[in-house]
């Protein structure tokens, strides 16, 4: 639960503009999907807080398994295909948020992907809500076209970038003044991912169930089976490192890939490494997961717009290693909390799970408690929640008193309008997230 102070804070934001309005405020996030995922947990977690302090909270998207979570905190749900990048389908939307806004006097549309962000932004123009978006990810940009069609997760009045490099990418890129921008990270649930929380009981499922040899040091490697979470790189790893009592736990759905899949298969046997590695499909308990880990490793070749891999290892006092770029900079105190290593670099993750290995017991414990301070410190859901209220509370404020923030914008969008000058061509470096964030699947 969320603490007492930042409760009165969340109270404090909202209660003021709601006496100002002289009604309940209404907040509604669009989200492609409710699927697993960073993006859709972080949706949710913002649902319940809204309800919490006395909001109404609604979420629109196309459905997806983690629609029930919603009940448990009375936020409302509404399925519109908001999740399709066809043209027509996203010009329908319009007319379809904008009824939702005048049905719901809905305040504020918080748009959480560049489809949607699209249609959401078209249905605000003439309506009383406010708009503004969050940037998951620092999408590839390959060529005009697709960069224009990214820049509509730049137009929001307020812009969430969920790390400072992604803020970085959406000033270089689509020329956002630095006063748009809120850089909120990405927070987890301490009650949840927290070694006390954990059961002997669940490990020991755990490790049946996976069929992990006794005694074996257990190196982990969460994230779905997609090419650039580097699995392959830690492969070559586990064969450099040449240890008999060091075993490898991949663990990730291929999503359909199974060319992937089957290519990790083929690289595990030529290096001999059947009975050391391991591909688990999925995993619905990862705070025991990372209890079994002796080493949790996240490896992606590309940087990454946050990564929740690291923060959620280092809070359950896991020696973590990731690569050196992207989001993980801002989550791992190099040589304090964890290794940042270069990327596509088989010798270096091999050298640095040899060190993480050889910790003494008293090492190992030092490195547990501040990585664990520095996670409670710094990426807590109640941080984010904090924060992402406190910009809701801006733009009611802004909506009482009539004034506009957002940055004034020249050009047409691809469902008619204005978009944002953009005085740079300079791409950003291509990066895997134009797939994790429409998908969301965490870091």
């Amino acid at each position: 639960m969320i603490t007492d102070t930042l409760i009165q804070g969340h109270s404090k934001a909202i209660q003021r503009s709601s006496r100002a309005a002289n009604k309940t405020p209404v907040i509604m996030q669009i989200i492609p999907e409710l699927g697993p995922g960073g993006a859709e947990q972080g949706c949710i977690d913002i649902a319940a807080e809204l309800m919490q302090v006395g909001a109404r909270a609604i979420i629109v998207s196309n459905g997806g398994p983690r629609v029930n979570e919603l009940s448990r905190s009375g936020a409302m749900h509404i399925n519109l295909p908001v999740h399709s990048k066809n043209p027509l389908v996203m010009w329908k939307n319009i007319s379809a948020i904008r009824r939702l806004i005048r049905e719901h006097d809905v305040d504020i549309v918080h748009a959480r992907s560049r489809a949607p962000a699209w249609s959401a932004w078209r249905a605000c123009r003439g309506s009383s809500a406010r708009f503004m978006t969050t940037c998951h990810a620092p999408y590839n940009i390959q060529n005009n076209a697709k960069k224009f069609y990214n820049s509509s997760i730049a137009k929001g009045e307020r812009v969430i970038a969920i790390s400072n490099y992604v803020a970085q990418y959406l000033m270089e890129n689509f020329g956002l003044d630095g006063r748009t921008i809120r850089t909120i990270h990405r927070g987890i649930a301490l009650e949840k991912f927290h070694p006390t929380a954990v059961s002997a009981e669940r490990m020991i499922k755990l490790t049946q169930e996976w069929r992990l040899p006794d005694g074996a040091n257990i190196i982990m490697l969460p994230g779905r089976l997609t090419r650039w979470k580097g699995h392959l790189v830690l492969i070559e790893a586990m064969q450099k490192l040449a240890r008999q009592d060091v075993f490898c736990v991949l663990i990730g759905s291929d999503q359909g890939r199974t060319e992937y899949t089957e290519e990790l298969g083929e690289a595990i046997r030529s290096r001999g490494l059947e009975g050391r590695v391991r591909i688990v499909d999925h995993c619905n308990d990862m705070p025991s997961a990372y209890m079994l880990a002796n080493v949790v490793v996240s490896a992606s070749t590309d940087p990454e717009g946050f990564g929740r891999i690291p923060i959620e290892g280092q809070a359950m006092g896991r020696p973590v290693i990731a690569t050196d770029h992207g989001g993980a900079r801002e989550t791992i105190r190099r040589g304090e909390t964890g290794w940042l290593i270069p990327p596509n670099d088989a010798d270096a993750l091999a050298k640095a799970i040899a060190e993480a290995l050889a910790l003494t017991p008293n090492q190992r414990a030092v490195l547990a408690t501040r990585a664990m301070a520095h996670i409670a410190e710094n990426f807590t859901r109640e941080k984010m929640a904090y924060e992402t209220l406190n910009v809701y509370a801006e733009l009611l404020e802004a909506k009482k008193s009539g004034r506009d923030l957002s940055v004034r914008t020249t050009g047409t969008g691809p469902l008619g309008g204005s978009s944002p000058a953009i005085p740079s061509d300079k791409a950003a470096p291509e990066t895997p997230d134009e797939k994790s964030a429409e998908k969301s699947a965490a870091e």
